[in-house]
């Protein structure tokens, strides 16, 4: 929130729809990414724009669109798209059904707990013993160094504060990371929080 204050006071405008976008701005993709439809549908309006999207976010959704023409259905680990299967957790493994498993691929959003990750990916392996993995890691290296920051913290402090907001995932993930290792932590979007 601090720093999409800071953005607001030096001009940026955050939008819902493309037709809040003002006449001659610069339209910006944000790092966590925008669909197809949105893409075509700014190019289609002549906008101009700067696509932000994280490198690793594109990869996934190079990975889906490739194995989707492949015949491909998925399990993801993260936000619903048409077509996908959400599962969040080890349990939501055992209940998902795909209409078939032959061909289906796994992908996990970019800001996952890695440890998470890895516990609900065994439990799809066992599960669907043929699913195709992606070759590398789709977690963020970034969030990655963070996650393993707050496991060392976590063990050798008495609170973590975790400077973000509810909506961030990544906020989040490290928040629940230091009190699975046992750690009271709070998210805190600034000073003002503090309790």
């Amino acid at each position: 929130t601090y720093v999409v204050n800071d953005l607001k006071a030096r001009g940026a405008i955050f939008i819902e729809d493309l037709a809040e976008v003002p006449a001659g701005a610069t339209l910006v993709f944000s790092a966590h990414g925008v669909s197809q439809a949105v893409q075509e549908e700014a190019k289609r309006r002549g906008f101009s724009i700067f696509d932000a999207t994280c490198p690793l976010v594109t990869k996934v959704h190079v990975e889906v669109a490739k194995l989707a023409k492949e015949g491909y259905e998925f399990l993801t680990m993260g936000q619903l798209l048409d077509g996908i299967y959400l599962v969040e957790d080890e349990a939501d493994v055992h209940t998902v059904q795909p209409r078939q498993s032959e061909k289906l691929a796994v992908v996990t959003q970019t800001t996952l707990s890695v440890d998470d990750a890895a516990s609900i990916l065994a439990a799809i392996r066992q599960r669907f013993p043929q699913i195709r993995e992606p070759k590398q890691q789709d977690i963020c290296y970034a969030t990655q160094n963070r996650q393993d920051a707050v496991k060392q913290l976590a063990s050798e402090c008495d609170v973590v504060l975790v400077v973000g907001s509810p909506n961030s995932s990544n906020s989040n993930r490290l928040r629940e990371l230091a009190e699975r290792i046992g750690t009271p932590a709070y998210l805190i979007d600034g000073a003002d929080d503090l309790r």
